[in-house]
């Protein structure tokens, strides 16, 4: 059964004038107004730091200017500048974007007033490989979340790309200085921005519980690791993080050069630059199931109107004397560029150094002292509640056009090279078949995300609570198709998605009941944690001795150490993690 709560009748709304106080609320930098939609009170696309334009570019979040009256906040702010087509599907090319995209959103409950005080605050953060997504879409929304009238709901934009998640920092100068870790930056200011101002919506700043999956839960990992977070929230939830997706300067700076040098030459010199293929399929990690049934697109080289990027490319076809240091060839390349850079820089990475992601946190020793999984082992992270689980299979939607993983027999070999030779056959008999295709999927997924979140898990338990799940439920199409319940599927269970044509397609082959019945329990589990702090009997607490997890299926039921064989093998495979 899902949750049946049946919130008070609400203030009657004679007219919007009569109570348009309600919907006014005084923040940092001004006062906004918010709309009714239904049973949801909503406040959109408030700024929660200054515009990261000219001067500002790639520099640490700035406080909001002030506004003067009334700011219009009936609707979300734009989405940072991401490709379309690229890696991973891109918000639509008519959403509005632009660097001028920190803002936040804050969705309420429509219940009387003395229930709205010092409620619990949900602060969901996208995903999408830190280079696409948005909390336009329907994890930033949460509606079925508000609808519980148990939680406040907080969604927010930050910097993607190598507007937020490239180092530049070796270029800084005194007159142009460039900051490291902004899409970090960005999200301990939202989070600031919450302590701040949550409680004139009713939220309780001292209950807030912030949430992620994929690259947004490598953030929620990566917040509890660094300094400058401390206290902003009391629990976390991480769903299929690549948790070990931090890198240190040495490997960022050499990402940071080979990117000016992509950058370059597509601005000054675009012939030589080569092109940027659009794989096949019409979609990407999240919606991959439906493009393995819609026809392939052609290839074609990366171009805006291929790849789905608004805005200009500006090309110049001779790099002028004096040639421009990187410092100026960043802060005068245009947003489209910067983006088109990236993505080549992206496809790339894969195959060059596998088993990494270009786009991630850099253990700066500043803002993020030390990478987050030694942070854990030792104990310095900050010692909050844990949720945090993957799915069955992670790794077996990363093919086509999110083929990122260490999946191909190349990428297999370079990681078996570099792991010491006792560990080789016990890792081949982990992965029967290795490297065939499911078996390399599952390798990919589970060298990506899979043992980094186990590792997270056993280190974290010896500070503070920790439960552990692994969400197997899929419908009977996806299994058909080979898929299984792959990166992020238990998304649209948890967001009550059965109704989007993704799902409908998901679940034409029957499996729908029992998929939504998962995401119901899964949410009723979210929601006990994100107001009390527990969880109840069913879901018993993680630790290295029993490793208890619950696994969510048509019958949720709870496995001590499931796959044991498998991780002791990527513990010896994987010695430095």
């Amino acid at each position: 059964m899902g949750i049946q709560v049946i919130p008070e009748p609400a203030e009657p709304l004679a007219s919007v004038a009569e109570v348009r106080g309600r919907f006014d609320v005084h923040v940092t930098g001004g006062i906004v107004r918010g709309v009714q939609e239904g049973d949801v009170l909503a406040w959109r696309g408030m700024p929660y730091a200054a515009p990261p334009v000219g001067a500002l570019r790639f520099r640490a979040p700035q406080p909001v200017p002030s506004w003067p009256g009334m700011r219009d906040a009936s609707s979300f702010g734009n989405v940072a500048p991401q490709v379309y087509k690229g890696q991973f599907r891109g918000a639509d090319p008519r959403t509005p974007s632009g660097e001028d995209c920190l803002s936040i959103n804050v969705q309420c409950p429509v219940v009387p007033r003395r229930k709205r005080l010092a409620m619990p605050v949900m602060v969901f953060i996208h995903g999408g490989g830190y280079s696409t997504g948005g909390s336009h879409d329907y994890s930033g929304q949460g509606t079925g979340f508000v609808l519980s009238g148990r939680v406040i709901y907080v969604s927010f934009n930050y910097r993607l790309g190598a507007l937020g998640y490239l180092d530049f920092s070796r270029y800084s100068t005194a007159e142009r200085p460039f900051d490291s870790n902004l899409g970090l930056r960005d999200q301990v200011a939202a989070l600031e921005w919450v302590r701040d101002n949550i409680r004139a919506f009713g939220g309780n700043p001292h209950n807030v519980t912030v949430v992620g999956e994929s690259a947004g839960a490598n953030a929620i990992l990566t917040l509890m690791t660094t300094p400058a977070a401390h206290g902003l929230f009391a629990r976390a939830i991480a769903q299929s993080p690549p948790a070990d997706a931090a890198y240190s300067p040495e490997q960022t700076a050499a990402w940071a050069a080979e990117f000016v040098e992509e950058l370059r030459a597509r601005i000054f010199s675009p012939g030589t630059a080569e092109p940027v293929p659009v794989p096949t399929s019409t979609g990407g990690v999240r919606l991959g199931v439906l493009s393995l049934l819609k026809n392939a697109l052609p290839r074609s080289a990366a171009t805006p109107a291929a790849i789905g990027v608004a805005g200009p490319v500006v090309t110049l076809f001779a790099d002028p004397e004096p040639r421009l240091s990187p410092a100026e060839l960043l802060s005068t390349a245009s947003a489209t560029n910067l983006t088109l850079a990236a993505l080549a820089l992206q496809v790339r990475t894969p195959d060059s150094t596998p088993g990494t992601f270009c786009l991630a946190p850099v253990v700066d020793g500043d803002f993020l002292p030390e990478r987050p999984l030694d942070a854990f082992r030792a104990g310095r992270a900050h010692r909050v509640p844990l949720i945090i689980g993957t799915n069955d299979r992670e790794g077996s939607i990363f093919r086509g056009r999110a083929d990122v993983l260490p999946r191909s027999p190349g990428r297999i070999r370079a990681l078996f090279q570099q792991a010491p030779t006792a560990s080789r056959d016990p890792m081949r008999a982990a992965y029967p078949g290795l490297p065939m295709t499911r078996a390399a999927a599952d390798f990919g997924g589970d060298y990506a995300f899979w043992y980094p979140t186990v590792t997270v898990a056993d280190r974290h338990a010896r500070h503070a609570r920790v439960h552990v799940y692994r969400f197997d439920n899929a419908p009977r199409l996806v299994h058909l198709l080979g898929i299984d319940a792959t990166h992020g599927i238990e998304m649209y269970a948890l967001f009550s998605l059965e109704n989007t044509r993704f799902a409908r397609t998901m679940t034409s082959l029957g499996g729908r009941e029992p998929f939504t019945d998962a995401g119901e329990r899964m949410r009723r589990h979210w929601l006990r944690f994100v107001c009390t702090g527990v969880l109840d009997d069913s879901w018993p607490a993680y630790d290295e001795r029993d490793r208890l997890t619950l696994i969510i299926d048509d019958v949720d039921r709870v496995e001590s150490d499931p796959r044991g064989e498998r991780r002791r093998a990527w513990q010896a495979f994987r010695p430095a993690l």
